[in-house]
């Protein structure tokens, strides 16, 4: 009864990243699962059945909300289907650990570049639109030029390591779309995403040997409790704010990725260090040229 109380609020904890940041949830959940002693498959099969459950009450959260861009998400889950079929596959008969440390530099550059956007540029504004235009960008802008293609992408990492949202997101966001909106959307998006990516995994190993269904249940019972409060925070969340804090989870998972592949303790400490300080300067930048504008005026 213990062990699934602690995998709820597990459950909780994940789909509240996930539904704020638009990211997070698979990491999380797979931490506690292979610690739980099961099989890579069934715990990929396990998170994206959770994903499924937690992802339609997180999309209805976000559309309630009008977070939720329905041509983004609609250009995001087709390729993302397509791709997520791939990544199962190649999953089941490649060494996955060959390809995360490539993935997980990727993931770095793209951290480094949305932390330089939201915290060493103007942070005052978000990319190029705020949240006073977040009802048009909902109802009428047109996804960006290269939407399919992040989907597709994203879609394979997710049948292959889980990661969805840390490829779509920072995307999305890069190219100007108002933070509430591309994490809504593309929390939408992952319902059909996660879909494919346990019916491939479930069909080509066999069935659902191996899945705990007590844990599953508890995953659910703690992602859909989380759900709507995901929604309302990122709603009320200063678009910086967000964006900061997905540059850090960015950069703190990948870093995480990286020195579990050189295997030294000290590269991740050391690597988690470096982080914090970036994005504390990051944060506090405004703060410092506040005061220095004031100083200069005295």
């Amino acid at each position: 009864m213990t062990d699934l109380l602690i995998v709820a609020l597990a459950g909780f904890a994940a789909s509240m990243v996930d539904g704020a940041l638009g990211m997070g949830f698979g990491p999380t959940s797979a931490a506690i699962l292979l610690g739980a002693g099961l099989p890579p498959t069934a715990s990929s099969a396990s998170i994206n059945i959770a994903k499924v459950v937690t992802g339609l009450a997180s999309a209805g959260a976000h559309m309630r909300a009008g977070n939720v861009n329905r041509r983004l998400a609609l250009r995001l889950a087709l390729p993302g289907a397509l791709g997520a079929a791939l990544g199962a596959v190649v999953l089941l008969s490649v060494d996955p650990t060959v390809l995360r440390p490539v993935l997980a530099v990727l993931l770095l550059l793209v951290g480094v570049r949305i932390l330089i956007r939201f915290g060493l540029e103007d942070g005052s504004q978000p990319p190029r639109r705020d949240d006073q235009d977040a009802e048009l960008l909902v109802q009428d802008a047109d996804p960006p030029r290269g939407t399919g293609a992040a989907g597709a992408f994203g879609g394979f990492t997710n049948g292959l390591v889980g990661a969805w949202g840390p490829v779509v997101t920072p995307f999305l966001l890069h190219h100007g779309v108002a933070p509430r909106v591309a994490v809504g959307s593309v929390n939408t998006a992952e319902v059909a995403v996660a879909v494919v990516s346990v019916g491939t995994l479930l069909g080509a190993s066999g069935g659902a040997e191996g899945l705990d269904l007590g844990i599953i249940g508890a995953m659910l019972l703690g992602g859909v409790a989380a759900a709507p409060l995901a929604a309302r925070l990122v709603r009320r969340v200063p678009a910086r704010s967000l964006g900061l804090a997905v540059a850090g989870l960015l950069l703190l998972t990948q870093t995480r990725e990286l020195a579990a592949a050189v295997d030294t303790p000290l590269s991740r400490w050391l690597g988690y260090g470096i982080v914090s300080l970036a994005v504390a300067v990051a944060a506090t930048r405004p703060l410092a040229r506040v005061r220095r504008r004031v100083r200069q005026s005295v």
